[in-house]
């Protein structure tokens, strides 16, 4: 959890694109910030940090609210001890060197657990799969660029060609015109096209799969973030397509932290709330209100139209002729 809270406080990081243990770190710190802002909170004793809350939740999976010397606090810890009737544990054990504390605490007496996610998973699992497919892409692309400058192969029959190809390719990086003095050079240099119309083909594949792990990974967040597969318009039905599995792990984010905070508004006497915030409030909105004005519209059941068509004056005229 430290690892990603001022992890690059007070000095300037320079991280190559070949570094991929870092780059991956980066890709999962930087999306850390951005879900930092999915929750608001509103009745947090001083002691416990909104930012901290939520770090914990979503690295951990889980945070405990405890009383620490008279002072409430958000830790974390251990969960073990022995199971109760559904195997979940009952102790939380505790350690804190700033505060000097250490304990084994019993759930629901001592502390209150509050849970990311009904499976205490959190988020780095999901973050560092996106984020490692990210990184090795970002390694393709970044081969694929720098091979594209290779237009073809050069050969030399010997150093004096060497040398004068060199001169040459050099003149040119300045800008300068270059000018073959020596038949000789043009006998003993051979050139081999290397690239190709395939090449440009690779890079663009390579840009829509960073858009679609982009895109997926938004998604999987409660964020709607679309990718056009088909190199075309697409119209607002399609654009609409994934909006249904958008909410359900931020409902069930929500859910959780609602459920637990209950628990430790009542052992602590607190009025603790969350709720969304940022553009998952807005999407959440936008998605309810959608979703009304669709039930709306199909309680709505048009009035049955019935072709009667009276007779003429002409008809009736004629019937009545018939029936006498």
């Amino acid at each position: 959890m430290g690892d990603y809270f001022f992890r690059a406080h007070g000095r300037y990081i320079r991280s190559s694109v070949k570094d991929k243990e870092q780059r991956i770190q980066d890709y999962v710190g930087y999306m850390l910030s951005r879900t930092q802002q999915i929750f608001t909170y509103s009745g947090l004793p001083d002691t416990i940090p909104q930012k901290m809350v939520e770090l914990y939740l979503q690295t951990s999976g889980f945070v405990a609210f405890a009383e620490i010397k008279g002072d409430l606090y958000a830790v974390c810890g251990g969960l073990g001890g022995e199971p109760d009737a559904y195997y979940r544990p009952t102790i939380l054990t505790v350690a804190n060197p700033y505060l000097d504390y250490s304990a084994s605490l019993k759930i629901g007496t001592e502390c209150e657990v509050v849970l990311n996610d009904s499976l205490l998973m959190g988020l780095l699992p999901m973050y560092y799969r996106y984020a490692e497919q990210m990184v090795e892409n970002d390694l393709t692309i970044y081969m694929a660029d720098i091979n594209t400058r290779l237009v073809s192969l050069l050969s030399a029959a010997d150093d004096n060609v060497r040398k004068s190809a060199m001169e040459y390719l050099d003149k040119l990086y300045r800008g300068e015109l270059g000018i073959v003095a020596d038949s000789a050079f043009l006998e003993g240099i051979k050139t081999q096209p290397y690239a190709s119309g395939g090449m440009s083909n690779q890079i663009t594949q390579l840009i829509e799969l960073q858009q679609y792990l982009k895109a997926s990974w938004y998604n999987d967040i409660g964020l709607q973030s679309n990718y056009n597969m088909k190199r075309e318009s697409i119209n607002s039905n399609e654009a609409q397509l994934n909006e249904q599995s958008l909410l359900p792990l931020i409902d069930d984010m929500l859910a959780c932290r609602r459920d637990g905070l209950e628990r430790v508004n009542k052992m602590f006497g607190l009025n603790i709330t969350v709720e969304l915030a940022s553009s998952w409030a807005v999407q959440h909105n936008e998605m309810s209100m959608s979703h009304d004005d669709d039930l709306s519209g199909s309680t709505e059941t048009p009035e049955e139209e019935t072709d009667t068509e009276e007779p003429q004056e002409g008809e009736e005229a004629d019937e009545t002729q018939k029936d006498n």
